[in-house]
């Protein structure tokens, strides 16, 4: 996959170096000169540039790239504003960091709906997740062994998980599935709620838009997301 990571800060910078670590092309970009030479030759490309310039901005290959990151911690000014020219350039994948409750609260009221906390979850949770198709969230419980939050692949949708048989084709248990639901807050920011199905059984019938909660060994779950990403 093809990255652009702006803000190559603590948790940019660290970011970055693991998607590409994991495989992926990444673009780190940051106003700083020297945080851009020390990372030149652990990341795929550095640029050193303004990214709340649209002109400078325009001469990214958006179209090529699944995904932009918005990692600017210490200036939020300029975090909303990489985020509003990236939104306004239709970046495919927009995530965007919060510094805090506010922050988050405006980036939402943008229209901005993948929000990253790294003072709640760290950058190699968050290379995880997207170097992998369909994973959403991961919380490992060993070195080997995790429990995930996937999106419902479109070959599963209508069967049950008898059907598909995630024991015996798998290996892997599916412990709930979670509905999400668009609900507006108090300040009128729409927001994602999401609802827990309950326990699962062979006889759960999985729904299209759905998220299944998946325990097992990480390479069974790698095997998983990639064959049906």
């Amino acid at each position: 996959m093809k990255f652009i990571v702006i803000g190559l800060g603590n948790f940019g910078s660290s970011l970055a170096e693991k998607l590409t670590e994991a495989g992926n092309e990444v673009i780190g970009i940051d106003t700083n000169f020297q945080r851009v030479e020390t990372l030149k030759d652990k990341i795929t490309f550095t640029i050193c540039m303004d990214a709340t310039n649209p002109e400078s901005v325009k001469t990214l290959p958006l179209k090529d790239t699944d995904i932009v990151i918005i990692a600017i911690g210490e200036d939020k000014g300029a975090n909303i504003m990489a985020s509003a020219v990236m939104k306004n350039l239709h970046a495919k994948r927009l995530i965007s960091r919060a510094i805090d409750a506010t922050h988050e609260n405006v980036l939402a009221a943008m229209g901005i709906t993948e929000i990253a906390n790294p003072e709640v979850e760290t950058a190699e949770k968050w290379a995880k997740k997207l170097s992998l198709t369909n994973l959403l969230d991961s919380f490992e419980l060993t070195s080997e062994y995790s429990i995930v939050e996937v999106k419902v692949p479109e070959s599963f949708v209508g069967k049950s998980l008898d059907e598909i048989g995630f024991r015996r084709n798998y290996n892997l248990v599916v412990l709930t599935t979670i509905r999400e639901e668009r609900k507006e807050s108090i300040i009128g920011v729409n927001k994602t709620i999401k609802q827990v199905q309950g326990v699962s059984s062979p006889d759960t019938v999985l729904q299209k838009g759905e998220i299944m909660v998946i325990y097992g060994h990480n390479s069974d779950i790698k095997n998983l997301l990639r064959s049906e990403g």
